[in-house]
């Protein structure tokens, strides 16, 4: 039975969005490469932090979680590559790509602590 988790809830409906971004990149725009990494990135961070919720210690949720952060980092970075590009994203992403990124650094923070 999953438990629930904001954090989880945040990166599940982060993912839908870029599945969409994804479309429009390669639909809309003829972008096959970085939507491609943009999917990649963006899909794992939600699917890194499933697999933590489920890990078998302590340890290992960090671990997962720690993979998520830098899965988050790298959107961030493919987002603001894309904007820097010219391709019209809204800021929305970005911002939800941050939130994401604080909000990870303080649960990998206070698990460690405890």
């Amino acid at each position: 039975m999953q438990r629930k988790s904001i954090v989880y809830d945040k990166a599940f409906a982060f993912s839908i969005r870029i599945v969409k971004l994804y479309q429009y990149l390669q639909k809309e725009k003829g972008e096959y490469i970085l939507s491609k990494q943009v999917l990649r990135s963006g899909t794992s961070i939600g699917a890194n932090i499933r697999e933590g919720l489920e890990g078998q210690s302590k340890k290992d949720f960090i671990a997962k979680l720690s993979i998520a952060l830098k899965e988050t980092a790298e959107m961030e970075y493919w987002l603001e590559l894309l904007i820097a590009s010219d391709i019209k994203l809204g800021q929305s992403l970005l911002q939800d790509t941050q939130a994401l990124l604080k909000l990870l650094t303080s649960i990998i923070r206070t698990s460690k602590k405890t």
